[in-house]
């Protein structure tokens, strides 16, 4: 189970993130997770939305540099250990993180809930099935 992540390159100076969610905003597209990384000159900011297609669009529409990437959801035991549990999953399969984050979602405090970047989100999907782990697709996490 995978999910489409769009990864948005922006200029790091005062107001860029705030011109590229607004493109997002004046074009209907809700934002399911979001995470910002940085260098000196400019960021990355990862973003999960309702519709890939329209936000990739009208980001392209609007001059930004950006790709879309496979990354997997996953639904966190929400106790001590649960996030840890997860990476041993992933680890005793051999399957390396390169990067993740956490989004907000859900009525209830059984889950947290994250995106992986991973090699083959279908392996660690499989591996994290396989032990008893939930992953989500795009319609679940709409549905959180």
């Amino acid at each position: 189970m995978s999910i489409k992540q769009i990864s948005v390159f922006l200029e790091n100076t005062p107001g860029a993130l705030c011109a590229m969610t607004g493109v997002l905003a004046n074009n209907d597209i809700d934002m399911r997770a979001l995470s910002m990384a940085e260098t000196k000159d400019f960021g990355i900011a990862r973003i999960i939305v309702d519709n890939v297609y329209k936000a990739t669009t009208v980001l392209k529409d609007a001059g930004y540099v950006h790709s879309v990437t496979s990354v997997l959801g996953v639904a966190i035991p929400d106790e001590p250990g649960g996030l840890n549990r997860v990476l041993e999953i992933l680890s005793d399969a051999g399957i390396n993180v390169e990067y993740m984050y956490a989004f907000l979602g859900g009525k209830t405090a059984e889950h947290a809930y994250m995106i992986f970047r991973v090699e083959s989100a279908s392996a660690a999907s499989a591996a994290l099935t396989a032990r008893g782990i939930k992953t989500v697709d795009r319609d679940e996490i709409e549905n959180l």
